[in-house]
């Protein structure tokens, strides 16, 4: 029937982002993230690698808390909100880039913000092509304190652009924020 394979499909992508918790005790949360985040088709780089991970199968092994994730591409990825527990316990992320993100909405954003650790550690991200994000999830942003880089392109949903980033402005005034919003 007509709608049959995308709901199979948003089924399947919820099942991806369902979150283990056992498996972050056991292999603690950077492994744990990088097995969601490669499972949702992102891709992670790791402190003191100049390579992204993209292959599940390839993820590096050796003993626990090696390999810190220090950057998140989600271009085309359906990471969604139900995920983002596995965020929790990453210390070491300064650059995230959400790119056509399906799932990426303002709860999202909203959740990203309340992370303790990414509060801290977060230096830049990209927010392109995420049809649905709106103003309400661009001014939360404003508990990422460490915030130097903000990007936003794309965001058909942004509705009071000038009010929204003076506020945001305001509230990071050492935020340097691009736009590239019609």
């Amino acid at each position: 029937p007509p709608g049959s394979c995308r709901a199979f499909w948003g089924w399947l992508n919820a099942v991806f982002n369902k979150v283990d918790h056992e498996r972050i005790q056991a292999v603690g949360p950077d492994r744990a993230a990088s097995e969601w985040l490669l499972r949702c088709g992102a891709l992670v780089r790791y402190q003191g690698s100049p390579k992204w991970q993209q292959d599940y199968n390839g993820l590096p092994t050796g003993p626990l808390g090696k390999y810190k994730i220090e950057a998140i591409n989600a271009t085309d990825s359906c990471i969604m909100y139900r995920g983002f527990d596995y965020l929790d316990g990453l210390e070491h992320v300064t650059d995230i880039k959400l790119e056509k993100c399906m799932y990426i909405q303002d709860e999202c954003l909203q959740r990203l913000s309340e992370t303790n650790n990414l509060q801290k550690s977060l230096q830049q991200l990209k927010i392109i092509s995420c049809g649905n994000v709106t103003d309400k999830g661009i001014l939360a942003l404003h508990k990422l304190t460490n915030l130097e880089y903000l990007y936003l392109s794309d965001l058909p949903g942004i509705r009071e652009k000038e009010t929204t980033f003076r506020v945001l402005q305001q509230a990071l005034p050492n935020l340097e924020l691009e736009l590239d919003l019609e």
